[in-house]
């Protein structure tokens, strides 16, 4: 760190204070919930965890220990649809692994050693994160503080992957060039995770009343775009424009034409590297390359698959056991993956939940006076667009470093959300003018 050699001793000093916020925890749930947004996304940190006792576990242990701590203050979970999908999904995702059991040889769901049920536990991290914010973000101070701390996280992935591209030469494109990133899964996932956090706090800023922080903000979301650009990946690109037609639509018009511009001029203004990326994917014969054909043969493996058992699926967690193209054990399209493991009940879930997501903070955006809400709103709905997009070209949705962050921020506007509702209530009775009828009704 800096050249002092005192970086060795960083990953033994965030471990030991993981261990002192699960003891906080159980009085201060909120102070330990803190600690834990750092190291969400920043999965090679975490790493340097494991040859330490319970390293594995240890960010599942706070969580559990939050919500411990949470439960004995008498803390509750807001009002929301969302917990209850959650709690039914994950149920039916269980009982999905017994029924890959019958039909695909799974392994009986029952220990951590078996893989179906490894892949469960993590997954079901990602509500019990967003439970553990709903019940200790409970005032406007909580979700100021989430959304700095979230900003904190952005920038340190930001340094991170911008250290580890700027290391090697990007005259032209190469793709052994390309790193796991900060995140540890590879470049796309770094890169689903940039461009949602480029587009919320893009999002966030448009009702900032203070310059410095627009300013901030401004410049975040523009570290964090040239960032995501040296992913090289399409489906980040692909999110980055779609984000901004969003906020074009909703909010600055502008850019909808800077947008018509930008696509017109692109191939002589973005680096030769990143132009090489978006046009590889036909060759000068016109055909796909390998990357966009394997994902063609995939989908089409995964639609047979799917018209095997269409209602309930082949089970959770079991694409992964079949032979596919070049041994590849992912769709690499989320939305494939949930239909074929889980059926078109669990793409109902699916649905559901993206569908609560966007309404949420849509409605937040719309309807709350507050700036920071009302901020908060667009730059959720923004980032969850770019979700969205990125599931297409791969399963950004189960990995906890992409996809927790945004349920944390998604607790903080349904706490924003009830605080909108109270204050127009409080408003309707003390104006009774608001709440009367109206003489011509009476």
């Amino acid at each position: 760190m800096l050249g002092t050699g005192i970086g060795v001793y960083i990953p033994v000093v965030a471990y030991l204070g993981f261990w002192v916020m699960c003891i906080v925890s159980f009085s201060k749930p909120l102070y330990g919930f803190y600690y834990l947004i750092p190291f969400i996304p920043y999965r090679t940190m975490r790493d340097h965890f494991l040859p330490y006792p319970l390293g594995a576990q240890i960010l599942t242990i706070l969580v559990l220990c939050i919500i411990t701590g949470a439960i004995l203050h008498g803390k509750r979970l807001p009002a929301s649809r969302l917990y209850l999908i959650w709690l039914f999904f994950g149920v039916y995702l269980y009982f999905s692994m017994w029924l890959g059991t019958v039909l695909s040889d799974a392994p009986a769901p029952l220990w951590l050693s078996d893989f179906n049920f490894a892949n469960w536990k993590d997954y079901m991290l990602i509500p019990l994160i967003f439970a553990a914010a709903g019940m200790v973000i409970e005032d406007r101070k909580a979700i100021r503080t989430v959304v700095l701390l979230t900003a904190f996280s952005v920038a340190f992935i930001d340094r991170s992957s911008l250290l580890d591209s700027m290391t090697r030469s990007w005259a032209n494109f190469d793709e052994s060039k390309r790193s796991g990133g900060p995140l540890g899964f590879g470049a796309n996932q770094t890169s689903a995770y940039l461009t949602q956090f480029a587009m919320f706090f893009w999002g966030f800023v448009q009702y900032s009343k203070r310059y410095k922080i627009k300013l901030a903000g401004y410049a975040l979301a523009g570290v964090t775009i040239f960032t995501a650009m040296y992913t090289f990946s399409r489906a980040g690109y692909l999110a980055i424009l779609f984000g901004v037609l969003v906020l074009g639509l909703l909010k600055d018009r502008k850019l909808l034409l800077i947008l018509v511009g930008f696509l017109m001029v692109w191939q002589s203004v973005v680096p030769t590297a990143v132009r090489e990326r978006v046009t590889m994917t036909e060759t000068s014969n016109g055909q796909l390359e390998a990357s966009a054909q394997e994902r063609v043969d995939l989908w089409e493996n995964a639609k047979r698959s799917f018209y095997h058992s269409p209602l309930l699926g082949t089970g959770f967690a079991t694409f992964q056991m079949s032979e596919h193209v070049d041994n590849l054990k992912d769709t690499h399209n989320w939305y494939v993956k949930v239909l074929v493991e889980t059926g078109i009940a669990g793409f109902i879930f699916a649905l559901l939940l993206l569908q609560q997501m966007l309404a949420i903070s849509y409605r937040l955006f719309k309807r709350a006076s507050d700036p920071l809400y009302k901020g908060l709103g667009l730059g959720l709905f923004l980032a969850i667009c770019c979700l969205i997009v990125t599931n297409f070209f791969g399963d950004r949705w189960t990995y906890i470093e992409i996809t927790a962050p945004i349920w944390i921020l998604v607790s903080a506007a349904i706490r924003a959300w009830n605080f909108t509702l109270a204050e127009s209530t409080s408003a309707s009775e003390d104006d009774p003018s608001l709440s009367a009828p109206a003489p011509y009704y009476a």
